[in-house]
Protein backbone atom coordinates (compact mmCIF):
# COMPACT_ATOMS: atom_id res chain seq x y z
CA UNK A 1 0.00 0.00 0.00
CA UNK A 2 1.04 3.26 -0.68
CA UNK A 3 -0.33 7.13 -0.06
CA UNK A 4 -0.56 9.10 -3.59
CA UNK A 5 1.32 12.45 -3.49
CA UNK A 6 -0.87 15.50 -4.90
CA UNK A 7 0.52 16.33 -8.34
CA UNK A 8 0.78 19.93 -7.18
CA UNK A 9 2.66 19.04 -4.03
CA UNK A 10 5.20 16.14 -6.91
CA UNK A 11 5.45 19.62 -9.04
CA UNK A 12 6.79 21.77 -5.99
CA UNK A 13 9.54 18.76 -4.67
CA UNK A 14 10.44 18.64 -8.35
CA UNK A 15 11.10 22.86 -8.81
CA UNK A 16 12.47 22.33 -5.21
CA UNK A 17 14.94 19.41 -6.10
CA UNK A 18 15.91 21.39 -9.19
CA UNK A 19 16.85 24.55 -7.18
CA UNK A 20 19.07 22.10 -5.00
CA UNK A 21 20.42 20.72 -8.00
CA UNK A 22 21.37 24.25 -9.56
CA UNK A 23 22.67 26.77 -6.93
CA UNK A 24 25.73 28.58 -8.50
CA UNK A 25 28.85 29.05 -6.52
CA UNK A 26 30.23 31.53 -8.74
CA UNK A 27 28.50 34.51 -10.61
CA UNK A 28 29.83 34.10 -13.51
CA UNK A 29 28.97 30.97 -14.21
CA UNK A 30 24.90 31.50 -13.92
CA UNK A 31 23.37 31.06 -17.03
CA UNK A 32 21.90 34.67 -16.86
CA UNK A 33 19.60 36.03 -20.41
CA UNK A 34 20.22 37.98 -22.08
CA UNK A 35 24.25 37.97 -21.11
CA UNK A 36 25.28 40.78 -19.36
CA UNK A 37 28.11 42.74 -20.69
CA UNK A 38 30.08 42.20 -17.80
CA UNK A 39 30.40 39.85 -15.18
CA UNK A 40 33.12 38.97 -12.31
CA UNK A 41 32.57 37.04 -9.86
CA UNK A 42 33.64 37.90 -5.83
CA UNK A 43 33.73 35.61 -2.75
CA UNK A 44 31.04 34.52 -0.56
CA UNK A 45 27.44 34.86 -1.03
CA UNK A 46 24.38 36.91 -0.42
CA UNK A 47 21.45 35.49 1.10
CA UNK A 48 17.95 36.96 1.46
CA UNK A 49 16.25 36.76 4.41
CA UNK A 50 13.11 37.61 6.35
CA UNK A 51 14.92 40.39 7.75
CA UNK A 52 15.95 41.12 4.07
CA UNK A 53 14.89 44.77 3.27
CA UNK A 54 14.63 46.81 0.31
CA UNK A 55 16.24 50.40 0.42
CA UNK A 56 15.72 53.36 -1.77
CA UNK A 57 18.08 56.17 -1.43
CA UNK A 58 15.39 58.60 -3.85
CA UNK A 59 12.01 58.97 -2.62
CA UNK A 60 10.47 59.45 -5.89
CA UNK A 61 7.17 57.59 -7.27
CA UNK A 62 9.28 56.24 -10.34
CA UNK A 63 11.78 54.53 -7.91
CA UNK A 64 9.20 53.56 -5.49
CA UNK A 65 7.30 51.73 -7.50
CA UNK A 66 10.35 49.74 -8.85
CA UNK A 67 11.20 48.96 -5.34
CA UNK A 68 7.54 47.38 -4.59
CA UNK A 69 7.93 45.05 -7.96
CA UNK A 70 10.79 43.99 -6.77
CA UNK A 71 9.22 43.20 -3.45
CA UNK A 72 6.29 41.97 -5.24
CA UNK A 73 8.24 39.15 -7.00
CA UNK A 74 9.73 38.25 -3.79
CA UNK A 75 7.09 37.61 -1.11
CA UNK A 76 5.23 34.83 -2.40
CA UNK A 77 7.74 32.22 -2.61
CA UNK A 78 9.65 33.69 0.08
CA UNK A 79 6.75 34.44 2.72
CA UNK A 80 9.77 37.37 3.74
CA UNK A 81 7.53 41.20 4.55
CA UNK A 82 10.14 42.88 2.36
CA UNK A 83 9.48 46.22 3.98
CA UNK A 84 10.79 49.35 1.72
CA UNK A 85 12.65 51.72 3.04
CA UNK A 86 14.09 54.84 2.15
CA UNK A 87 17.37 55.56 3.39
CA UNK A 88 20.63 56.77 1.92
CA UNK A 89 23.17 54.35 4.61
CA UNK A 90 21.14 51.53 5.33
CA UNK A 91 22.62 49.48 8.11
CA UNK A 92 20.78 46.16 7.63
CA UNK A 93 21.10 43.80 5.06
CA UNK A 94 19.04 43.51 2.26
CA UNK A 95 18.58 45.06 -1.26
CA UNK A 96 19.62 48.93 -2.29
CA UNK A 97 18.34 50.96 -5.31
CA UNK A 98 20.59 53.76 -5.78
CA UNK A 99 20.65 56.32 -8.36
CA UNK A 100 23.80 57.55 -9.86
CA UNK A 101 25.20 59.30 -13.01
CA UNK A 102 27.07 57.21 -15.08
CA UNK A 103 26.54 58.11 -19.26
CA UNK A 104 27.77 54.59 -20.03
CA UNK A 105 24.55 53.34 -18.36
CA UNK A 106 22.68 55.73 -20.47
CA UNK A 107 18.86 54.98 -19.88
CA UNK A 108 18.64 50.99 -19.41
CA UNK A 109 21.95 50.00 -17.67
CA UNK A 110 22.65 48.97 -14.57
CA UNK A 111 25.42 47.83 -12.41
CA UNK A 112 25.17 45.05 -9.51
CA UNK A 113 27.52 44.55 -6.87
CA UNK A 114 26.50 41.66 -5.12
CA UNK A 115 28.22 41.35 -1.44
CA UNK A 116 27.53 39.42 1.59
CA UNK A 117 25.22 41.96 3.04
CA UNK A 118 23.81 43.43 0.35
CA UNK A 119 23.09 43.57 -3.26
CA UNK A 120 23.34 47.41 -4.53
CA UNK A 121 21.40 48.19 -8.03
CA UNK A 122 22.98 51.54 -9.74
CA UNK A 123 21.48 53.03 -12.19
CA UNK A 124 20.61 56.47 -14.22
CA UNK A 125 16.92 55.87 -14.28
CA UNK A 126 14.29 53.68 -12.84
CA UNK A 127 14.42 51.72 -15.75
CA UNK A 128 17.57 50.86 -15.77
CA UNK A 129 16.54 49.69 -11.80
CA UNK A 130 14.12 47.59 -13.53
CA UNK A 131 16.05 45.90 -15.99
CA UNK A 132 18.35 45.05 -12.99
CA UNK A 133 15.18 43.71 -11.19
CA UNK A 134 14.89 40.76 -13.98
CA UNK A 135 18.65 39.73 -13.54
CA UNK A 136 18.11 38.96 -10.12
CA UNK A 137 15.41 37.36 -10.40
CA UNK A 138 17.57 34.63 -12.56
CA UNK A 139 20.45 35.09 -9.95
CA UNK A 140 17.74 33.60 -7.22
CA UNK A 141 16.77 29.80 -6.97
CA UNK A 142 14.76 29.53 -9.64
CA UNK A 143 11.44 29.20 -6.98
CA UNK A 144 11.58 33.03 -6.72
CA UNK A 145 8.95 32.73 -9.62
CA UNK A 146 6.63 30.17 -8.03
CA UNK A 147 2.91 31.47 -6.13
CA UNK A 148 2.93 29.82 -2.90
CA UNK A 149 5.91 29.87 -0.08
CA UNK A 150 8.86 27.54 -0.29
CA UNK A 151 11.09 26.47 3.21
CA UNK A 152 14.45 27.33 1.23
CA UNK A 153 17.55 29.18 1.36
CA UNK A 154 17.89 32.13 -1.02
CA UNK A 155 21.34 32.71 -2.04
CA UNK A 156 23.10 34.77 -4.55
CA UNK A 157 26.71 34.43 -5.25
CA UNK A 158 29.23 37.50 -5.04
CA UNK A 159 30.23 39.49 -7.28
CA UNK A 160 29.75 42.31 -9.95
CA UNK A 161 27.46 42.47 -13.28
CA UNK A 162 27.76 45.42 -15.35
CA UNK A 163 25.23 45.67 -18.09
CA UNK A 164 23.84 48.12 -20.54
CA UNK A 165 21.61 46.97 -24.17
CA UNK A 166 23.25 46.88 -27.53
CA UNK A 167 20.20 47.84 -29.30
CA UNK A 168 17.41 51.16 -28.10
CA UNK A 169 14.49 48.83 -29.73
CA UNK A 170 14.07 45.18 -28.73
CA UNK A 171 10.80 44.06 -28.83
CA UNK A 172 7.99 41.32 -29.70
CA UNK A 173 4.98 41.98 -31.91
CA UNK A 174 1.40 40.00 -31.06
CA UNK A 175 -1.10 39.84 -33.63
CA UNK A 176 -4.53 40.35 -32.08
CA UNK A 177 -6.36 40.53 -35.33
CA UNK A 178 -6.47 36.95 -36.71
CA UNK A 179 -7.25 35.70 -33.47
CA UNK A 180 -8.49 38.19 -30.57
CA UNK A 181 -6.09 37.90 -27.15
CA UNK A 182 -7.93 39.49 -24.16
CA UNK A 183 -6.55 42.16 -22.12
CA UNK A 184 -5.30 39.26 -19.41
CA UNK A 185 -3.79 37.74 -22.12
CA UNK A 186 -1.71 40.38 -23.07
CA UNK A 187 -0.69 40.95 -19.90
CA UNK A 188 0.91 37.50 -19.63
CA UNK A 189 2.51 38.39 -23.03
CA UNK A 190 3.99 41.36 -21.01
CA UNK A 191 4.99 39.74 -18.19
CA UNK A 192 6.74 37.23 -20.37
CA UNK A 193 8.83 39.24 -22.74
CA UNK A 194 9.74 41.61 -20.00
CA UNK A 195 11.78 38.79 -18.00
CA UNK A 196 14.29 39.32 -20.93
CA UNK A 197 14.55 43.13 -21.02
CA UNK A 198 12.42 43.77 -24.44
CA UNK A 199 11.24 47.14 -24.18
CA UNK A 200 8.46 47.52 -26.89
CA UNK A 201 5.23 45.91 -27.64
CA UNK A 202 4.13 45.70 -31.64
CA UNK A 203 0.13 45.24 -31.67
CA UNK A 204 -1.38 44.29 -34.39
CA UNK A 205 -4.79 45.62 -34.31
CA UNK A 206 -6.33 45.54 -37.38
CA UNK A 207 -6.98 43.17 -40.46
CA UNK A 208 -9.08 41.71 -43.00
CA UNK A 209 -10.31 39.12 -40.42
CA UNK A 210 -11.06 41.88 -37.18
CA UNK A 211 -10.68 45.66 -35.98
CA UNK A 212 -9.94 45.07 -32.04
CA UNK A 213 -9.39 48.91 -30.95
CA UNK A 214 -12.49 51.14 -30.42
CA UNK A 215 -12.63 53.93 -32.35
CA UNK A 216 -15.29 56.57 -31.04
CA UNK A 217 -16.14 58.46 -33.85
CA UNK A 218 -16.30 55.20 -36.20
CA UNK A 219 -17.83 52.83 -33.94
CA UNK A 220 -18.89 50.37 -36.43
CA UNK A 221 -15.34 49.45 -36.67
CA UNK A 222 -15.01 47.25 -33.67
CA UNK A 223 -19.21 46.66 -32.91
CA UNK A 224 -19.06 44.90 -36.42
CA UNK A 225 -15.88 44.65 -37.74
CA UNK A 226 -14.49 42.89 -34.42
CA UNK A 227 -16.93 40.32 -34.24
CA UNK A 228 -15.12 37.72 -35.85
CA UNK A 229 -11.47 36.07 -36.13
CA UNK A 230 -10.05 33.32 -38.51
CA UNK A 231 -11.73 30.39 -38.54
CA UNK A 232 -15.10 31.77 -37.42
CA UNK A 233 -14.79 32.58 -33.65
CA UNK A 234 -16.68 35.07 -31.61
CA UNK A 235 -13.56 37.39 -31.95
CA UNK A 236 -13.23 40.36 -29.94
CA UNK A 237 -11.79 44.06 -29.21
CA UNK A 238 -10.64 46.66 -26.61
CA UNK A 239 -12.33 49.30 -25.48
CA UNK A 240 -10.32 52.71 -25.03
CA UNK A 241 -10.10 52.42 -21.54
CA UNK A 242 -9.15 48.10 -21.88
CA UNK A 243 -6.45 49.42 -24.21
CA UNK A 244 -5.44 52.21 -22.03
CA UNK A 245 -5.28 49.48 -19.21
CA UNK A 246 -3.09 47.42 -21.42
CA UNK A 247 -0.45 50.67 -21.53
CA UNK A 248 -0.32 51.53 -17.99
CA UNK A 249 0.41 47.90 -17.33
CA UNK A 250 3.12 48.00 -19.87
CA UNK A 251 4.71 51.29 -18.88
CA UNK A 252 5.09 49.84 -15.18
CA UNK A 253 7.04 47.42 -16.55
CA UNK A 254 8.94 49.77 -18.96
CA UNK A 255 7.51 48.41 -22.21
CA UNK A 256 6.40 51.22 -24.92
CA UNK A 257 3.08 49.90 -26.87
CA UNK A 258 3.52 50.43 -30.42
CA UNK A 259 -0.12 50.03 -32.04
CA UNK A 260 -0.57 49.27 -35.98
CA UNK A 261 -3.52 49.57 -37.91
CA UNK A 262 -2.66 48.22 -41.16
CA UNK A 263 -3.33 50.43 -44.54
CA UNK A 264 -4.05 50.83 -47.36
CA UNK A 265 -4.51 46.76 -47.52
CA UNK A 266 -5.24 44.19 -44.96
CA UNK A 267 -8.29 46.45 -44.75
CA UNK A 268 -11.39 44.04 -44.92
CA UNK A 269 -12.63 44.72 -41.45
CA UNK A 270 -13.33 48.46 -42.00
CA UNK A 271 -14.79 47.88 -45.28
CA UNK A 272 -17.02 45.25 -43.63
CA UNK A 273 -18.14 47.98 -41.35
CA UNK A 274 -18.76 50.88 -43.67
CA UNK A 275 -19.77 50.60 -47.23
CA UNK A 276 -18.69 54.07 -47.43
CA UNK A 277 -15.06 53.21 -47.56
CA UNK A 278 -15.41 50.38 -49.94
CA UNK A 279 -14.46 50.67 -53.69
CA UNK A 280 -14.99 47.46 -55.21
CA UNK A 281 -13.38 44.78 -53.15
CA UNK A 282 -15.11 41.27 -53.50
CA UNK A 283 -14.07 39.03 -50.29
CA UNK A 284 -12.11 35.68 -51.55
CA UNK A 285 -13.87 32.21 -51.50
CA UNK A 286 -10.88 30.41 -48.94
CA UNK A 287 -8.35 29.25 -51.64
CA UNK A 288 -9.22 31.65 -54.34
CA UNK A 289 -8.18 35.70 -54.90
CA UNK A 290 -10.72 37.66 -56.79
CA UNK A 291 -8.49 39.94 -58.39
CA UNK A 292 -6.42 39.89 -61.08
CA UNK A 293 -2.96 40.68 -59.51
CA UNK A 294 -1.24 41.52 -62.97
CA UNK A 295 -3.39 43.70 -63.99
CA UNK A 296 -3.49 45.19 -60.22
CA UNK A 297 -7.46 46.04 -59.94
CA UNK A 298 -10.18 45.01 -58.31
CA UNK A 299 -13.01 43.58 -60.01
CA UNK A 300 -16.02 45.23 -59.97
CA UNK A 301 -18.40 46.05 -57.28
CA UNK A 302 -20.39 48.51 -55.61
CA UNK A 303 -19.50 50.70 -52.37
CA UNK A 304 -21.48 48.78 -50.14
CA UNK A 305 -19.86 47.07 -47.36
CA UNK A 306 -18.19 43.87 -47.51
CA UNK A 307 -18.74 40.30 -46.02
CA UNK A 308 -16.86 39.47 -43.04
CA UNK A 309 -13.96 37.70 -43.78
CA UNK A 310 -12.55 34.53 -41.24
CA UNK A 311 -9.68 32.89 -43.85
CA UNK A 312 -6.06 33.43 -44.43
CA UNK A 313 -5.59 34.79 -48.14
CA UNK A 314 -3.47 37.94 -48.11
CA UNK A 315 -3.11 40.72 -51.05
CA UNK A 316 -6.85 41.11 -51.90
CA UNK A 317 -8.60 44.56 -49.89
CA UNK A 318 -7.74 48.08 -50.19
CA UNK A 319 -8.99 51.44 -48.94
CA UNK A 320 -9.09 54.37 -52.46
CA UNK A 321 -7.97 56.85 -52.84
CA UNK A 322 -10.38 58.81 -54.94
CA UNK A 323 -12.85 58.09 -51.90
CA UNK A 324 -14.18 61.31 -49.71
CA UNK A 325 -14.72 59.26 -46.77
CA UNK A 326 -10.84 57.34 -47.13
CA UNK A 327 -8.76 60.26 -45.31
CA UNK A 328 -11.53 61.70 -42.53
CA UNK A 329 -11.25 57.83 -41.48
CA UNK A 330 -7.56 57.53 -41.73
CA UNK A 331 -7.31 61.00 -39.57
CA UNK A 332 -10.12 59.66 -36.98
CA UNK A 333 -8.45 56.86 -36.66
CA UNK A 334 -4.68 58.44 -36.01
CA UNK A 335 -6.09 61.14 -34.10
CA UNK A 336 -8.09 58.85 -31.71
CA UNK A 337 -5.50 55.85 -31.20
CA UNK A 338 -2.78 58.75 -31.03
CA UNK A 339 -4.14 60.72 -28.48
CA UNK A 340 -4.16 57.49 -26.49
CA UNK A 341 -0.80 56.25 -27.07
CA UNK A 342 1.86 57.53 -24.98
CA UNK A 343 4.98 55.96 -27.37
CA UNK A 344 6.66 57.62 -30.00
CA UNK A 345 5.66 55.73 -32.51
CA UNK A 346 2.45 54.62 -34.96
CA UNK A 347 2.63 51.88 -37.13
CA UNK A 348 0.41 51.97 -40.44
CA UNK A 349 1.38 48.99 -41.55
CA UNK A 350 1.74 49.00 -45.52
CA UNK A 351 2.37 45.60 -46.49
CA UNK A 352 1.15 43.33 -49.03
CA UNK A 353 -0.89 45.86 -50.84
CA UNK A 354 -1.40 43.51 -53.91
CA UNK A 355 -3.97 45.40 -55.51
CA UNK A 356 -3.66 48.92 -54.83
CA UNK A 357 -2.10 50.83 -57.51
CA UNK A 358 1.27 51.79 -57.16
CA UNK A 359 0.85 55.06 -57.73
CA UNK A 360 -2.02 55.06 -55.14
CA UNK A 361 0.52 53.43 -52.52
CA UNK A 362 3.13 55.92 -52.80
CA UNK A 363 0.36 58.83 -52.33
CA UNK A 364 -1.04 56.72 -49.70
CA UNK A 365 2.08 56.47 -47.71
CA UNK A 366 2.58 60.15 -48.33
CA UNK A 367 -0.23 61.33 -46.88
CA UNK A 368 -0.06 58.43 -43.38
CA UNK A 369 3.42 59.98 -42.88
CA UNK A 370 1.97 63.59 -42.52
CA UNK A 371 -1.25 62.60 -41.06
CA UNK A 372 0.88 60.29 -38.64
CA UNK A 373 3.21 63.42 -37.62
CA UNK A 374 0.66 65.97 -37.39
CA UNK A 375 -0.83 63.60 -34.33
CA UNK A 376 3.11 64.13 -32.88
CA UNK A 377 4.24 60.73 -33.68
CA UNK A 378 6.52 59.16 -35.82
CA UNK A 379 5.52 56.58 -38.37
CA UNK A 380 6.63 53.08 -38.34
CA UNK A 381 5.58 50.40 -41.63
CA UNK A 382 6.59 47.82 -42.90
CA UNK A 383 9.42 47.70 -45.22
CA UNK A 384 7.67 48.31 -48.11
CA UNK A 385 6.86 51.88 -47.27
CA UNK A 386 10.31 52.77 -48.37
CA UNK A 387 8.44 53.29 -52.07
CA UNK A 388 7.24 56.71 -50.30
CA UNK A 389 8.56 59.71 -49.70
CA UNK A 390 10.02 58.97 -46.42
CA UNK A 391 12.68 60.17 -44.68
CA UNK A 392 14.57 60.35 -41.47
CA UNK A 393 11.28 60.88 -39.51
CA UNK A 394 10.36 57.27 -40.26
CA UNK A 395 11.15 53.72 -39.35
CA UNK A 396 11.15 50.80 -42.05
CA UNK A 397 10.46 47.25 -40.87
CA UNK A 398 12.57 44.97 -42.66
CA UNK A 399 10.71 41.82 -43.56
CA UNK A 400 11.52 40.40 -46.69
CA UNK A 401 13.17 41.86 -49.50
CA UNK A 402 16.48 43.47 -49.13
CA UNK A 403 16.06 45.69 -51.85
CA UNK A 404 13.42 47.63 -49.57
CA UNK A 405 15.95 48.26 -47.10
CA UNK A 406 18.20 49.31 -49.13
CA UNK A 407 16.01 51.82 -50.36
CA UNK A 408 14.90 52.90 -46.90
CA UNK A 409 18.32 53.74 -45.49
CA UNK A 410 19.00 55.62 -49.04
CA UNK A 411 16.37 57.82 -47.76
CA UNK A 412 18.01 58.43 -44.67
CA UNK A 413 15.25 56.19 -42.60
CA UNK A 414 16.08 53.84 -39.97
CA UNK A 415 15.39 50.17 -39.89
CA UNK A 416 13.88 47.79 -37.68
CA UNK A 417 14.80 44.39 -38.19
CA UNK A 418 12.43 41.57 -38.39
CA UNK A 419 13.67 39.12 -40.88
CA UNK A 420 10.80 36.63 -41.89
CA UNK A 421 13.39 33.68 -42.46
CA UNK A 422 14.62 34.41 -39.07
CA UNK A 423 12.40 36.33 -36.80
CA UNK A 424 9.46 35.28 -37.16
CA UNK A 425 7.58 33.95 -34.16
CA UNK A 426 5.09 32.32 -36.22
CA UNK A 427 7.48 29.84 -38.21
CA UNK A 428 7.27 26.42 -37.56
CA UNK A 429 10.47 25.00 -36.03
CA UNK A 430 10.19 22.20 -38.25
CA UNK A 431 7.98 20.06 -40.07
CA UNK A 432 6.69 18.15 -36.55
CA UNK A 433 5.46 21.56 -35.16
CA UNK A 434 1.94 21.54 -33.63
CA UNK A 435 1.55 25.57 -34.54
CA UNK A 436 3.04 27.96 -36.80
CA UNK A 437 3.34 28.37 -40.47
CA UNK A 438 6.77 27.95 -42.87
CA UNK A 439 6.28 29.72 -45.92
CA UNK A 440 9.79 31.93 -44.74
CA UNK A 441 11.56 29.14 -43.25
CA UNK A 442 11.79 26.37 -40.34
CA UNK A 443 13.02 27.99 -37.62
CA UNK A 444 14.28 25.98 -35.22
CA UNK A 445 15.91 27.49 -31.56
CA UNK A 446 19.65 27.67 -33.16
CA UNK A 447 18.40 29.30 -36.40
CA UNK A 448 16.59 32.17 -34.42
CA UNK A 449 19.40 32.77 -32.45
CA UNK A 450 22.06 32.86 -35.17
CA UNK A 451 22.23 36.12 -37.29
CA UNK A 452 23.34 38.96 -36.71
CA UNK A 453 21.19 42.01 -37.71
CA UNK A 454 23.70 44.42 -38.44
CA UNK A 455 25.42 42.33 -41.20
CA UNK A 456 21.77 40.15 -42.23
CA UNK A 457 21.70 42.56 -45.26
CA UNK A 458 24.16 43.22 -47.15
CA UNK A 459 25.23 47.33 -47.17
CA UNK A 460 23.17 47.80 -44.38
CA UNK A 461 25.39 48.17 -40.85
CA UNK A 462 24.15 49.05 -37.03
CA UNK A 463 23.86 52.36 -37.20
CA UNK A 464 21.29 51.87 -40.12
CA UNK A 465 19.11 50.03 -37.09
CA UNK A 466 17.18 50.91 -34.18
CA UNK A 467 16.96 47.28 -33.41
CA UNK A 468 15.37 44.10 -33.32
CA UNK A 469 11.48 43.16 -33.20
CA UNK A 470 10.23 39.12 -33.48
CA UNK A 471 6.27 39.18 -34.72
CA UNK A 472 4.29 36.44 -33.81
CA UNK A 473 1.15 36.33 -36.27
CA UNK A 474 -1.88 34.31 -35.29
CA UNK A 475 -3.14 32.60 -38.25
CA UNK A 476 -2.84 29.51 -36.22
CA UNK A 477 -2.94 30.19 -33.15
CA UNK A 478 -6.02 31.22 -30.55
CA UNK A 479 -5.43 30.77 -26.93
CA UNK A 480 -2.15 31.36 -24.72
CA UNK A 481 -0.91 27.81 -24.89
CA UNK A 482 -0.11 27.81 -28.05
CA UNK A 483 1.68 31.41 -28.17
CA UNK A 484 3.88 30.41 -25.69
CA UNK A 485 5.05 27.26 -27.35
CA UNK A 486 5.66 29.43 -30.57
CA UNK A 487 7.02 32.03 -28.55
CA UNK A 488 9.33 30.12 -26.22
CA UNK A 489 12.34 28.71 -26.36
CA UNK A 490 12.81 31.07 -29.16
CA UNK A 491 12.34 34.50 -27.22
CA UNK A 492 15.08 34.47 -24.91
CA UNK A 493 17.56 34.35 -27.82
CA UNK A 494 15.97 37.37 -29.80
CA UNK A 495 16.16 38.88 -26.40
CA UNK A 496 20.13 38.18 -26.50
CA UNK A 497 20.15 39.66 -30.31
CA UNK A 498 18.73 43.04 -29.18
CA UNK A 499 20.47 43.56 -25.59
CA UNK A 500 23.69 41.79 -25.59
CA UNK A 501 27.13 42.71 -27.38
CA UNK A 502 28.23 41.29 -30.60
CA UNK A 503 31.54 39.69 -29.59
CA UNK A 504 31.76 36.13 -27.71
CA UNK A 505 27.92 35.16 -29.04
CA UNK A 506 27.66 31.56 -30.25
CA UNK A 507 25.79 29.25 -30.46
CA UNK A 508 27.44 26.54 -28.56
CA UNK A 509 27.68 28.37 -25.36
CA UNK A 510 23.98 29.75 -25.60
CA UNK A 511 22.13 26.72 -25.73
CA UNK A 512 23.28 25.65 -22.69
CA UNK A 513 22.66 28.61 -20.78
CA UNK A 514 18.87 28.17 -22.63
CA UNK A 515 18.86 24.84 -21.41
CA UNK A 516 19.16 25.40 -17.84
CA UNK A 517 15.88 27.93 -17.82
CA UNK A 518 13.71 24.91 -18.40
CA UNK A 519 12.66 24.66 -14.55
CA UNK A 520 12.22 28.65 -14.72
CA UNK A 521 9.81 28.25 -17.64
CA UNK A 522 8.12 25.14 -15.78
CA UNK A 523 7.98 27.68 -12.44
CA UNK A 524 6.30 30.42 -14.19
CA UNK A 525 3.69 27.48 -16.48
CA UNK A 526 5.19 28.41 -19.67
CA UNK A 527 4.19 25.70 -22.33
CA UNK A 528 7.29 25.43 -24.52
CA UNK A 529 9.34 23.58 -26.89
CA UNK A 530 11.88 21.81 -25.81
CA UNK A 531 13.74 21.30 -28.75
CA UNK A 532 16.56 18.26 -29.46
CA UNK A 533 19.43 20.98 -29.93
CA UNK A 534 18.76 22.23 -26.30
CA UNK A 535 20.18 20.23 -23.49
CA UNK A 536 17.46 21.10 -21.38
CA UNK A 537 17.82 20.79 -17.33
CA UNK A 538 15.31 18.46 -15.86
Amino acid sequence: MYQRIPTILLFTLFLFSCDKKNKYSELSVVPIIPQPAYVESGRGVFELTKNSIIYVDTATPEWLSVAEALAEKIRPSTGFAMNISVAQQPTLSGIRLTLVNEPELATEGYHLDITEKFVTVSANTAQGAFRAIQTIRQLLPTSIELTSRQDMSWKVPAGVIRDFPSYAYRGAMLDVARHFFSVNEVKRFIDLISLYKMNYLHLHLSDDQGWRIEIKSWPNLTLHGGKTEVGGGEGGYYSQEQYKEIIKYAQERYITIVPEIDMPGHINSALASYGELNGGTIVPKEGRLPIDANANKILDGKSKPTELYTGVEVGWSTLRLEKEATFRFVEDVIREISAITPGPYFHIGGDEAQVTKKEDYVQFINRFQQIVKANGKTMMGWEEIAQGEIGNNTIVQHWNLPKYAMMAVEKGSKLLMSPAKKAYLDMSYDSTSSFGLHWAAFIEVDSAYSWNPATYVDGISKENIIGIEAPLWSETISNMDEVEYLLFPRLPGYAEIGWSQETGRNWEEYKVRLGKHAPRFKAMNIDFYRSKLVPWTN
